[in-house]
């Protein structure tokens, strides 16, 4: 199958038109135009430092609804305890940053959140689309940044981009907050991308492209402005 390259008009060709591994186009750039349009259409961008922009529509697709979260026994235990001091877009650039350095395994985390990338999502933030929750502890009388997770809304489904954790159960403990919080705006479709067997045991699931579409096309009904958080 030919590769797309992107024109300079923010469009794509349909996902359906995928590769295999789903790779649905190359080239364009990260302006807030192109973003909204590719997530518009369930395509995400994801390439590494140094290589050309990749735009993305995997099968399957991993998904979440709130009304399906599994929260752990002991993860509610923590919760309950209080340790960490959740807030919501209050540290986004700072929440991206943690997940660019995160270690992940025995590779490096967020490679694909370059420089351009962060700027990029930053610029989202500032348009109302982009949102981050933060997970603060209070160490030796000063609030550090324990961990935090960050996507994009558009309607009623939100894109999940990447989490972080510099202390134990901190970005769980913030994806259970956003979650929540999605539910309390109407949020009726989360985009967990690719297969984790950590999303799985939050209660996501994969369904194909297609389906997966459908559901962010309702979702959106075709107007995505940003939600006002």
């Amino acid at each position: 199958m030919p590769v797309y390259y992107l024109p300079a008009e923010p469009i794509f060709p349909p996902p359906s038109q995928a590769e295999p591994n789903g790779l649905v186009a190359v080239g364009g750039d990260l302006s807030s135009e192109r973003l909204i349009a590719a997530y518009s259409e369930g395509i995400f961008p994801w390439f590494s430092k140094g290589d050309p922009y990749l735009w993305w529509s995997p099968n399957p697709r991993l998904i979440l609804t709130p009304d399906r979260l599994h929260v752990s026994k002991s993860l509610k235990k923590t919760i309950r305890r209080d340790r960490f001091h959740v807030t919501y877009n209050c540290a986004f650039a700072e929440v991206i940053k943690g997940c660019s350095q995160a270690k992940r395994g025995d590779e490096d985390g967020g490679t694909w959140i370059t420089d351009e990338m962060l700027d990029a999502y930053v610029e989202l933030h500032r348009l109302g689309y982009a949102h981050s929750v933060e997970a603060w502890l209070l160490e030796d009388g000063e609030a550090v940044l324990a961990g935090g997770t960050y996507g994009v809304a558009m309607g009623r489904c939100f894109f999940g981009e990447s989490m972080f954790h510099c202390r134990p159960d901190a970005s769980k403990v913030a994806f259970v907050a956003l979650v929540r919080w999605l539910e309390k705006f109407g949020v009726e479709l989360i985009d967990c991308q690719m297969k984790t067997e950590h999303l799985m045991r939050f209660g996501a699931w994969e369904v194909s492209r297609d389906e997966f579409v459908k559901k962010l096309h309702l979702a959106t009904l075709g107007d995505t402005p940003p939600l006002s958080w």
